[in-house]
């Protein structure tokens, strides 16, 4: 769907998060990569029906004051649209969350952020999964932590819940990795599919950061899945709708996206 920047590892399209577009279609959020600028920016885009993006506005690094950004999480509100951007700390290992509010999804490129996931000295977070279900917000949430330099790759998933979705209550770590599996290094959650079970991204050594395989809860798979990560899912009435980060054989990555039968 969206090709990678340019040939070479370090060159991403993706980490991307979608949503139903009540005008039709789908709205999507993804961030674009390159070696240079790292995460230089995220793309807002509206899919039409048969899943053809349409740029509908671009939100620089620089707009929160971020060393680079990763993967957002985009959802209607009871007003419009809402974006929690991941932000990595310039000159330090540490990430955290802000968000961004609009009306219309064309503004997100001028909105103001807001801090809503401070992380700490210890931990820092990104790549949220955030859902909103009448009044209950829920989100699971990477946490990276910080005690020992060289090792800020390692990962876990943490879950948190909120009345509206900015002033949010830790409830804990729900996925961890598995010493001596695929998943040993850490485990992200990616989406949270309807039957309740979650997708996440795994990985087994230090190397592999970057090269993120997608597997499965409930019961926890013993093999990845698929060679993807940052898989999201949309159901719609008639199908589940997938995107997802693909690895080229030169080390770039495309987002991609297909319809799968429910």
């Amino acid at each position: 769907m969206v090709p990678a920047p340019g040939s070479g590892s370090g060159n991403w399209a993706g980490a991307s998060s979608a949503a139903i577009d009540p005008d039709g279609g789908f709205l999507i959020a993804y961030r674009v990569r390159t070696p240079d600028q790292r995460g230089s920016h995220l793309v807002v885009a509206r899919l039409s029906e048969d899943l053809r993006p349409s740029t509908l506005c671009r939100i620089d690094k620089e707009t929160f004051g971020a060393a680079s950004l990763e993967r957002p999480a985009l959802l209607r509100t009871k007003n419009g649209w809402r974006m929690y951007v991941s932000c990595a700390t310039p000159g330090s290992k540490h990430w955290r969350i802000d968000v961004l509010d609009v009306a219309d999804p064309e503004a997100f490129g001028e909105a103001t952020p807001r801090g809503v996931f401070p992380g700490s000295a210890s931990i820092g977070v990104k790549d949220p999964v955030v859902r909103r279900d009448g009044d209950r917000w829920e989100a699971w949430i990477c946490c990276h932590p910080l005690d020992e330099p060289g090792e800020e790759d390692r990962m876990t998933t943490a879950y948190a819940t909120s009345k509206d979705g900015l002033a949010w209550e830790w409830e804990g770590t729900v996925l961890t990795g598995r010493p001596g599996k695929w998943d040993s290094r850490g485990a992200r959650v990616t989406a949270v599919l309807p039957s309740g079970r979650l997708s996440y991204d795994g990985r087994a050594t230090k190397e592999e950061n970057f090269s993120e395989r997608t597997g499965l809860t409930e019961p926890r798979s013993d093999e990845p899945i698929a060679n993807v990560r940052y898989l999201d899912v949309v159901p719609t009435p008639d199908v589940y709708v997938l995107f997802f980060e693909v690895p080229r054989a030169d080390g770039s990555h495309d987002l991609c996206v297909q319809r799968a039968a429910k």
